[in-house]
């Protein structure tokens, strides 16, 4: 049977804490050797998970910006690349808006709230590391982002409040615990998950299904982890987060990157059999 991963990067296949992930690497050779490509679906940007995929030895498509973007190496040879722009060495699947309309979106929902909102594009580089803990040069590579806008969730506005003004402006908004991201209206890491699905059976069509893994660790992985057939959650040191915990879904017997391998290989097990 066609299988794909999915899978979030921090805190999912690299260790939350050390971002480690060593222990991952016997699984990822495996997972190459069968053919079974391994796509990291995160709300990094290009420039980030560029680097992150050369560090670790991944070579298939990748889903930046919360599903904002399809990144396929123009090489990729497992199937007919879709129109699209190329940007270096990759075809872009762009799904969500440009970085230029998130930003004023941004703006229009701040002035909505009559609250200020304030984003990556209002911040130094200097603010970024002070906010994030990130090293200069991450937040470099974190401040380029190319369609969606992460800032600063407001304390004072209910999620749901939030929500409905986002929607309003026609965008959407994953919440998160210190920031949201401003996404548009088609992006979302579920939407990458289908559009990547149907590229590889469209080159398989004798594989009449193609079975797909999701790890994730936080709630910003929920759109991708209830799109794919066997969602697996990773917890942190202290546990599941409280939003994934309660789903039903197998939580990996450890933090990343160990817990990352034994989950993948405990699933392909349950896809064999």
């Amino acid at each position: 049977m066609a299988c794909i991963v999915f899978t979030d990067l921090d805190g999912t296949l690299l260790n939350g804490e050390t971002y480690a992930y060593a222990a991952a690497l016997p699984t990822l050779a495996k997972l190459a050797a069968l053919g079974i490509p391994v796509v990291p679906v995160t709300s990094k940007t290009r420039q980030e998970v560029a680097q992150l995929r050369q560090d670790v030895g991944l070579s298939d498509p990748f889903v930046v910006e919360n599903g904002s973007a399809v990144y396929i190496p123009v090489d990729h040879s497992r199937f007919a690349l879709p129109p699209g722009d190329d940007v270096d060495g990759y075809r872009v699947l762009q799904l969500g808006c440009n970085y230029v309309t998130a930003r004023a979106g941004l703006k229009a929902i701040a002035q909505d709230l009559g609250r200020p909102l304030k984003g990556f594009g209002d911040w130094s580089v200097e603010q970024v590391v002070q906010l994030t803990g990130l090293s200069p040069s991450e937040a470099k590579q974190a401040k380029a982002r190319e369609f969606t806008e992460p800032f600063m969730t407001p304390k004072n506005v209910p999620a749901e409040q939030l929500r409905e003004a986002v929607e309003a402006m026609g965008f959407r908004v994953v919440i998160g615990d210190r920031f949201s991201h401003l996404i548009g209206a088609e992006a979302g890491k579920g939407n990458a998950v289908h559009q990547l699905v149907q590229l590889f059976q469209a080159q398989n069509p004798d594989a009449k299904t193609t079975a797909t893994i999701g790890l994730g660790n936080s709630p910003n992985d929920l759109d991708m982890l209830e799109n794919v057939d066997y969602p697996i959650v990773l917890p942190s040191a202290h546990g599941p987060h409280p939003q994934l915990a309660d789903r039903g879904w197998p939580v990996a017997i450890a933090p990343a990157p160990e817990g990352w391998a034994m989950a993948v290989e405990t699933a392909l097990t349950q896809i064999a059999a």
